[in-house]
């Protein structure tokens, strides 16, 4: 998937945006299954304005700057529902923390364990705001319309998604902490000599 193809499917789904906007639903709304920066968004907006999916149009704000609006095209639609009726390939994972884990030797296990510390926190605080989610705006499933259906079902992929990377770090947490720390390993490196010092 392509970031032209999170950008049409929020715009679709919302009145027309400005890139601000838009930038404000990739970190909140879309954030568990597409991440975007500022920069990326109003690059792609730019290219998807010239290849006609989507149109610009310049709204006035009193007591500050003028607003450029995003709408998405027919063009676009059909843009979209032609991605949508093709098949979808997994992405391919890339995560640090895989890369850091396949060298792991090469420093003081502690360093890991407190890296994974961290990330798990930082999972567990994502898992508790998709469960405040789905309390709030999914209490009665069985009277969802449609749409709300395939919302719903982003929600539990990210929730269960995060209760599994919860799992599995207590698991790497508590496989690591037995270990002998990685400095008094014969293979390991002193964070020393990594620095060149």
């Amino acid at each position: 998937m392509a970031i032209s193809h999170s950008i049409l499917a929020s715009l679709i789904d919302e009145r027309p945006c400005s890139g601000y906007d838009l930038a404000k639903q990739f970190k909140h709304r879309l954030g568990f299954f597409w991440k975007a920066s500022h920069q990326q968004i109003y690059r792609e907006l730019s290219k998807l304005e010239q290849d006609g999916l989507v149109l610009s149009e310049i709204v006035p704000q009193e007591n500050r700057p003028d607003k450029k609006v995003y709408r998405v095209t027919e063009s676009g639609k059909k843009y979209l529902v032609d991605w949508m009726m093709q098949p979808s390939e997994p992405s391919p994972i890339k995560e640090d923390l895989l890369v850091k884990l396949h060298v792991g030797h090469m420093v003081p296990v502690g360093v890991i364990i407190e890296e994974l510390t961290r990330q798990r926190q930082t999972h567990r605080h994502t898992l508790e705001l998709y469960l405040k989610w789905e309390s709030k705006y999914f209490n009665d499933i069985s009277a969802l319309p449609l749409k709300g259906k395939f919302r719903y079902l982003n929600l539990r992929s990210g929730i269960n998604h995060e209760r599994a990377q919860l799992a599995w770090f207590d698991e790497a947490i508590s496989f690591l902490s037995t270990e002998v720390p990685a400095g008094e390993h014969e293979n390991s490196i002193e964070p020393e000599a990594l620095s060149g010092s």
